[in-house]
């Protein structure tokens, strides 16, 4: 019999709900993005993003069972996103959710939110183990292995800036609006030319990241062209940074396919989206035959369906949350599995 789960995604500046069919197959996916609000910040203020949450939590969900045509009690759980992500916002979502199961008698499931964007990917194709799995969005970079349903081994992560959170930065530099990752992606398509930037590779057998020196890289590149009085032009630099970024992911994520011996790669995360990223590795994967999956455009950034997915594999596994709930900012992604 099938099994219907109710998510509720507000870890950043999306309220999100959306009704998933046995983790695979979205009934209803409902999204308000906030981004109006926060673009004349140049990014998410914490206070703005909690309060809209609070005002469109309700109209969300209710949104949601409308277009999925379905009542609570046709709903098996209700899962959660309990971090990390802003404080203030996940304490929205994770006190909506506590308030329908208990009026509802379902029980709760609570998500790490990375580990629902690795379950994006089985919303469009099934996800065969082991696999590895890129990570990239603006507050995570990482790189992990999983040998099953809800096993996750961290071999690389970013150890100062995560590339998204690159991206953002480079764009201020270039005084593109927010969020910057899109429009940094549009220049480099379309740059015929790019200013040559250091790539980081760090220790030799390292899967781990770094992209704080490469955005310095860049700072140090305008500040000189300022000095000298010259005219820097912006598709030359989105070229020669997004390529630094994109050959570092692509090489070490090839690396660890091969070392781990993996049957799959899929990638994850808002950054997912770019267009360079996925040509690379669809690229390099096609070469090294082993299958690569990312999400469609609209599952990569921050959703509930992703979820939902994720919510409904540690439900069937016996994961189960209680009205003690608190949101986790820096919530760590651990095995759910015994």
């Amino acid at each position: 019999m099938s099994k219907y789960i109710l998510a509720i995604e507000t870890s950043c500046d999306e309220t999100a709900a959306s009704i998933i069919k046995d983790g695979t197959e979205i009934i209803s996916n409902v999204v308000s993005s906030q981004i109006d609000s926060h673009k004349r910040f140049g990014g998410v203020v914490p206070e703005i993003a909690s309060r809209h949450h609070v005002e469109q939590m309700t109209i969300v969900i209710e949104e949601c069972l409308t277009q999925a045509g379905m009542e609570p009690a046709d709903l098996a759980a209700v899962a959660v996103t309990e971090g990390p992500g802003l404080v203030g916002a996940l304490l929205i979502g994770i006190n909506a959710a506590k308030a329908f199961a208990f009026a509802h008698g379902l029980p709760l499931v609570p998500v790490h939110h990375i580990a629902g964007h690795i379950y994006a990917n089985a919303l469009v194709q099934p996800m065969e183990f082991p696999l590895l799995a890129l990570v990239v969005s603006g507050g995570h970079t990482e790189l992990v292995y999983m040998k099953e349903h809800g096993s996750f081994e961290l071999i690389g992560e970013t150890r100062d800036d995560a590339a998204g959170e690159a991206y953002d930065k480079v764009a201020r530099v270039l005084n593109l609006p927010y969020p910057g990752g899109p429009h940094i992606d549009r220049l480099a398509y379309e740059a015929e030319e790019a200013v040559p930037f250091p790539r980081v590779w760090l220790e030799e057998d390292s899967y781990d990241f770094s992209f704080s020196g490469l955005k310095s890289a860049v700072i140090n590149y305008k500040h000189n062209m300022d000095q000298r009085g010259e005219e820097i032009i912006p598709a030359h630099v989105a070229k020669g940074f997004q390529d630094s970024v994109v050959e570092v992911l692509t090489a070490k994520t090839v690396r660890a396919a091969r070392e781990y011996g993996v049957k799959q790669v899929i990638a994850a995360g808002g950054v997912s989206a770019n267009k360079g990223l996925r040509n690379a590795l669809e690229s390099a994967f096609i070469e090294e035959d082993i299958p690569f999956f990312v999400p469609p455009l609209k599952l990569c950034t921050d959703n509930a369906a992703m979820i939902g997915a994720a919510g409904f594999f540690m439900y069937e596994a016996g994961v189960r949350g209680d009205m003690k709930m608190n949101g986790k900012p820096g919530m760590e992604l651990k095995t759910w599995i015994e």
